[in-house]
């Protein structure tokens, strides 16, 4: 499935289409529990914390449900309480679990997340030989993806495990034959890879077989050796990737497709409260556009917003937007909490 270039004048034409008819977004991932430090200090002298649900393609899962979408997530948690704490918070934000399988043989991952005035927040991950990780690819094969249009995958996942990195293979492999849509966050967590090169040469493989990729500035010039967003997006282009959105920061976002090209503007921000998860809702805004069949560059525009939202928030999913909060927030010009 290749996405079309919008002219802007059909969108605005366009009527808001009905979620049933948007089709099924699938993400694989691991969500884990989250402990949010409530004060300042070094995570080891921390004592008290405030528990969440975290994970990039969890946080992905929420931002599409609250806009109206039908996001199924792919994972296998522990038959543990984190598990259970992650079940009751997919039911409770609308994220289905149809694709979601649990074990006794291993744990639920979870991380801890410091307090930060400024700067990024240090994370501690706890995820090594999660039950997560353990996904194979015959637990891919099993899966019943009727009826689903979309699949997101990010960089992460894959880096959990050498299973981990197979399974998703084999699911963009199976998205593929249903024709499914594939974006492709590459969300780059060099401490998982054995070294950055391994790291660059897997991304890049799963890359190729996007319709969508969805890089920040930085990432893009360490999987492709370029310099300029403008550069990034052609190396992708090159390798067969129709549509590239490169995340410019405070700069907004470059979005190229179908020989079109531009920048979206950055959406202004009252307070910045954390960093953390301001790419995930970047992704939800982009996909939920896209699925929603408007034009690379206000998909990339609403992008662009979410994120604005996410680091107006402490914990990576709570303030992810609704339909009606999006539309105040775009109306009202500035994101306010």
């Amino acid at each position: 499935m290749k996405m079309e270039f919008v002219d802007e004048k059909e969108i605005e034409a366009e009527e808001e289409m009905p979620a049933e008819e948007r089709g099924m977004i699938v993400l694989v991932g691991e969500p884990m529990g989250l402990f949010i430090a409530d004060e300042l200090g070094e995570l080891e002298d921390v004592e008290h914390f405030s528990a969440a649900v975290a994970g990039a393609e969890y946080n992905v899962a929420v931002g599409l449900s609250r806009l109206g979408h039908t996001a199924k997530y792919c994972t296998r948690l522990g038959n543990d309480p984190m598990g259970r704490r992650i079940l009751k918070s997919m039911e409770k934000n609308g994220v289905s679990a149809d694709l979601v399988t649990v074990t006794d043989n291993a744990l639920t991952g979870f991380m801890m997340k410091g307090k930060t005035e400024v700067g990024d927040p240090k994370i501690a991950y706890f995820r090594k030989n999660s039950a997560a990780s353990t996904i194979s690819v015959h637990d891919i094969d099993k899966l019943d993806l009727y009826g689903c249009d979309f699949l997101h995958i990010t960089g992460i996942f894959p880096a959990v495990s050498k299973s981990a990195y197979e399974a998703v293979r084999r699911l963009i492999a199976r998205a593929k034959a249903l024709d499914m849509f594939i974006s492709f966050d590459p969300n780059l967590r060099p401490q998982l890879w054995p070294s950055e090169k391994e790291m660059v040469r897997c991304l890049n493989t799963l890359a190729q077989d996007a319709d969508l990729i969805l890089p920040g500035l930085g990432e893009g010039k360490i999987l492709t050796g370029k310099d300029t967003a403008e550069e990034v997006a052609a190396f992708y282009h090159e390798m067969g990737v129709d549509s590239v959105v490169v995340k410019l920061g405070a700069k907004g976002a470059y979005w190229s497709c179908g020989g079109e090209s531009g920048i979206a503007p950055e959406f202004p921000v009252e307070k910045i409260v954390d960093t953390v998860g301001a790419g995930d809702g970047f992704a939800a805004g982009v996909l939920s556009a896209v699925a929603e069949g408007l034009s690379l560059r206000e998909a990339a525009f609403r992008g662009n917003v979410i994120g604005a939202v996410q680091i107006s928030h402490k914990s990576d999913n709570e303030g992810l937007p609704t339909r009606e909060q999006l539309d105040a927030y775009i109306e009202a010009g500035i994101v306010k909490v």
